[in-house]
C-alpha cells in the first residue's frame, strides 16, 4: 500500500475515533455515561453527536457462492460446496472545512478470492472537492486525490451492495477482476452541473490521472501470468458526460478512458518495456418508471500492446465488445427482481475465439461470455438487505486466473448461485 494511503487512512480513524469519544464525553450524565466504554464502533455512530459539518457512513457485507464449476472469488465449484470468500466492509466520511471546500474519504477492506487486498484497508478513494463557482441550477468546481474513476453507471459506487442492481455487477463493463485498475486512480478532475426547469440536467467529468496498478492482481489479467518486471503507472484520461430529465425517467451517459500502462522488466525478463494503451468508449442509458427500471449499457474497447519485444503482444491490436441489457422490477418498496443478459467479447472480429484458440495453447471459451442472470432483493429495513441471484454462464472470458490457474481447466458451460446479507450505517 502507498504512503499516501496509510496516511489518509490514519487520519479517517483519528478524526472518527476523537468525534466518536467527544460526542460520548458531551453526553455523560452525573454519575454514568449513556454509552459505556465497551460499546461497540456500530453504537459509537448511532449516538454520537457529531459536527454538522462532518459526516460518517458505514457497510458491510457477506455473500456466499456456489458454483457448479469454475471458481469465481475463492474455491466456490461444487467440489467445494461453495463458500464465503466474498466481503466487503467500508467506513467513509465527509468534511466540509469552508463552504466551498470538502474533504472525503472512504476505507475498504474487501475479501474477493486472490485478487485485491484479501482484507487488507484500502484507500478507495480520498479527496478534496473545491467549487470554484456555485449557483443553484450551475456549478463548477475541482477536485484533487484518489478519485473514483467516472464511467458507465455504477462505478462510482460500485462498492456498495445498496447501490448495485444486483450482488456482481455486468462483469462485460466492470471488470472484478482488474477492480484496483478501474475503480479509483490518483488523478485531477474538472466537474461541471448545469439543469434547467423544463430540459433537465446535464453533467460533465474529466479527469488527468494515473492508475492503480497491482502486480499480482493487474499484471495476471494483462500478461495472463506474473513476471519478474513490474507494471508502472503512466499519465492516462478519462471523461464522462451524462443527461438526466427532471422526472428521473430518463438518464443517458457517454463515457472515455485513454490508459496507458507501462512495464519495467526485471533481472534476466524476456519481455522488454512494454506499453499497453486501453482505450475503450461506453454508451449508457436508463428508462425509469414508478415499478421498472430498464438499463443497457455497450463498450467498444480497444487494446493495444507495443514495444514488449514478444511477436505476440506486439502485434496484438483488438477491438473488445461488450453490452448488457437488464429489467428491474419493484413489486413494493421492499421487494425487486431483477433480470440481465450480460455480453462479452475479447476481440470483436474473433466473437467464437476460435481464431485465438488456433495460435494460442488455450480453449476458445476463453474469449468471449454470455450471462443470464435472475435475482431477487428484500429489503428488510431501511438499513439491512438480503439477496440471492442466479447465472447461467456461457464462456469464461471474464473469470479470474488468478482464481482458476490454467485455462485448459476451464468448463465453457457453469452455473453459479449467491445469496447475500448487507447492512449500512
Amino acid at each position: 500500500m502507498l504512503n499516501y494511503d496509510k496516511l489518509i487512512i490514519k487520519l479517517l480513524i483519528i478524526s472518527i475515533f476523537y468525534w466518536s469519544c467527544s460526542a460520548q464525553a458531551e453526553e455523560k450524565t452525573g454519575t454514568k455515561t449513556k454509552q459505556s466504554v465497551s460499546s461497540s464502533v456500530m453504537n459509537w455512530f448511532k449516538a454520537a453527536k457529531l459536527p454538522d459539518n462532518l459526516q460518517i457512513q458505514g457497510f458491510a457485507s457477506q455473500a456466499f457462492i456456489s458454483t457448479s464449476d469454475n471458481d469465481v472469488f475463492g474455491n466456490t465449484d461444487n467440489l467445494g460446496g461453495g463458500n464465503f470468500g466474498f466481503t466487503e466492509v467500508g467506513l467513509n466520511a465527509s468534511y466540509r472545512i469552508l463552504p466551498r471546500l470538502q474533504f472525503s474519504a472512504q476505507v475498504l477492506s474487501r475479501r474477493a478470492g486472490e485478487g485485491g487486498n484479501k482484507g487488507s484497508p484500502r484507500l478507495d478513494f480520498g479527496f478534496f472537492d473545491y467549487r470554484l463557482y456555485s449557483q443553484e441550477t450551475n456549478q463548477f468546481g475541482v477536485r484533487v486525490g484518489r478519485l473514483k474513476n467516472p464511467f458507465g453507471f455504477y462505478n462510482d459506487t460500485r462498492d456498495v451492495a445498496f447501490t448495485r442492481p444486483s450482488i456482481l455487477l455486468p462483469q462485460s463493463i466492470y471488470f472484478d477482476r482488474t477492480r484496483n485498475l478501474g475503480l479509483s486512480g490518483d488523478s485531477v478532475q474538472l466537474y461541471a452541473e448545469s439543469s434547467h426547469s423544463s430540459l433537465g440536467s446535464v453533467s460533465v467529468q474529466f479527469g488527468v490521472w494515473k492508475p492503480i496498478v497491482d502486480d499480482k492482481e493487474t499484471e495476471f489479467a494483462i500478461l495472463n501470468s506474473n513476471q519478474p518486471g513490474d507494471m508502472t503507472r503512466e499519465v492516462s484520461y478519462i471523461g464522462r458526460g451524462t443527461y438526466e430529465s427532471n422526472d428521473n425517467r430518463l438518464r443517458l451517459a457517454v463515457s472515455g478512458i485513454w490508459l496507458d500502462v507501462g512495464y519495467d522488466p526485471g533481472p534476466n525478463d524476456r519481455l522488454g518495456p512494454g506499453m499497453l494503451q486501453f482505450t475503450p468508449v461506453y454508451f449508457s442509458a436508463q428508462y425509469n418508471t414508478e415499478k421498472w427500471s430498464l438499463t443497457s449499457e455497450y463498450a467498444i474497447r480497444r487494446l493495444k500492446f507495443k514495444d514488449w519485444g514478444n511477436p505476440l503482444l506486439d502485434n496484438a491490436d483488438v477491438y473488445g465488445e461488450s453490452y448488457y441489457f437488464q429489467g428491474v422490477y419493484r413489486f413494493s418498496r421492499q421487494w425487486e427482481a431483477i433480470l440481465r443478459y450480460d455480453v462479452y467479447y475479447a476481440d470483436r472480429s474473433d466473437r467464437s475465439g476460435k481464431q485465438y484458440a488456433a495460435t494460442r495453447n488455450k480453449p476458445a471459451h476463453t474469449r468471449f461470455a454470455k450471462d443470464i442472470t435472475a435475482g431477487l432483493r428484500w429489503n428488510v429495513t431501511p438499513s439491512f438487505m438480503l439477496r440471492a441471484e442466479y447465472h447461467r454462464v456461457n464462456g469464461t472470458g471474464w473469470l479470474s486466473g488468478l482464481d482458476n490457474p490454467g485455462a485448459s481447466a476451464f468448463s465453457q458451460h457453469w452455473n453459479l448461485f449467491a445469496v447475500q446479507a448487507s447492512y449500512r450505517f
